[in-house]
């Protein structure tokens, strides 16, 4: 990564607008700029050493004014590590360490056209950031200091009689390891894939039904398509108890040059109540697995799921069922979060582990806020300890 070009970003955004020229700006389009600082240290008792990652991310860009509906966007991101790298951040070969997926990398974020000539329509095409439903199956990634976005042409259209519908074709995705990444496959995957969603309000909630075909050309015996439908439902009241509840069904099938052993199920069931100011929930998610293959989600934004300790962004073979609790409440400016998850395979009886997740999120100032947080994935039959910590300060203006 050219270091020099993120601190001439970071220059050029700390140099504020004039009056005249902030308010011309204002009046044409709004800059962007988002400057995360973060430490991830990671114990994992399969590695001898501990890893220990300072990294720095910075966004710089420009979203115009509206004109006639278009409107466009230019971001650039840029990260870099700030001491030793005594982590392995997939591309600077330090593999004695515990992965932090947070390399060096300088690029193009985003870079798109929108054109909304109405509150029902809206197409968008270039370099984007993607996020479908809960981002169990398509998201940016946006834990990660280089996030993930798509060169991808997105459309999407509200009917009056409640329905909604969404196509997206992607023709690539810049994943989180980092465009100046000297593994290509770990940078980007080339793509010919086609999502479609179709949404309906149903009750308190909506219906959803969609289907995704992802042709993987860089890694051709991946591709595979799902279909699947989701329920979502929620009843808010502040002064009594709101409760909320999701369930999903989906099969994931071979597409295009995809390996014949392709062929899994997804099952999800969540329910929670607000009481008082704190939300609980609980859920049972399922991606099955026969020994030989497993449901995968490779384009999601994988850190939301299945624990903070990352242990299972590969489903394995056997399958993965995880049953889990939490809890989460806002204090004034503060958001506390805590969940529990035990694992177990779905094929055979392997116990994977339980994992203890907390983390505390402060909005200390306008544009800032400050975050702590905490993984310890405790192992069953197979595998290793890990605990993970995070805290971070971030600006975005």
């Amino acid at each position: 990564m050219n270091r020099r070009t993120l601190i001439f970003l970071a220059i050029l955004a700390a140099f504020p607008l004039s009056a005249p020229a902030a308010e011309t700006a204002k009046a044409k389009g709004k800059l962007i700029f988002d400057a995360r600082l973060r430490n991830e240290q990671v114990n994992d008792d399969a590695f001898a050493r501990d890893a220990n990652a300072m990294t720095l991310r910075l966004r710089l860009g420009y979203k115009t004014a509206v004109r006639s509906g278009w409107s466009g966007v230019v971001e650039f991101q840029g990260t870099t590590h700030l001491g030793s790298e005594h982590f392995n951040s997939t591309a600077n070969g330090q593999t004695s360490y515990p992965t932090v997926v947070d390399p060096d990398n300088t690029e193009l974020n985003q870079l798109y056209a929108n054109y909304q000539p109405n509150d029902a329509t809206r197409l968008t095409f270039g370099r984007q950031r993607l996020q479908y439903d809960n981002q169990r199956f398509i998201g940016n990634s946006g834990w990660r200091q280089n996030e993930q976005t798509f060169d991808a042409l997105d459309i999407a259209h509200k009917f009056g009689n409640g329905l909604s519908l969404r196509y997206s074709y992607l023709d690539r995705v810049q994943r989180v390891n980092g465009d100046d990444n000297p593994n290509r496959a770990l940078a980007r995957w080339q793509l010919d894939a086609h999502l479609l969603s179709l949404a309906h309000a149903l009750g308190p909630g909506t219906l959803t039904g969609y289907g995704y075909f992802i042709d993987n050309q860089t890694l051709p015996t991946t591709s595979h398509r799902d279909l699947g439908l989701r329920y979502v439902a929620k009843h808010d009241a502040p002064d009594a108890i709101g409760w909320q509840f999701a369930a999903e069904v989906a099969r994931q099938d071979r597409y295009a040059d995809g390996s014949d052993l392709i062929g899994a199920n997804y099952v999800l069931l969540e329910g929670g109540v607000t009481c008082h100011g704190s939300t609980f929930k609980a859920g049972h998610e399922v991606l099955g697995g026969d020994g030989r293959y497993a449901f995968q989600t490779p384009l999601a934004t994988l850190h939301a799921f299945n624990g903070w300790a990352d242990r299972f962004l590969t489903t394995p073979v056997n399958g993965l069922q995880d049953d889990y609790l939490g809890w989460s409440r806002k204090f004034g400016q503060l958001t506390a979060n805590v969940a529990w998850h035990d694992f177990n395979s779905d094929h055979g009886s392997i116990h994977y582990g339980q994992e203890w997740d907390a983390s505390l999120a402060w909005a200390f100032a306008p544009h800032w806020n400050a975050l702590a947080k905490f993984a310890d994935f405790r192992a069953g039959d197979i595998g290793a300890d890990v605990t993970k910590t995070w805290v971070s300060i971030e600006y975005v203006y």
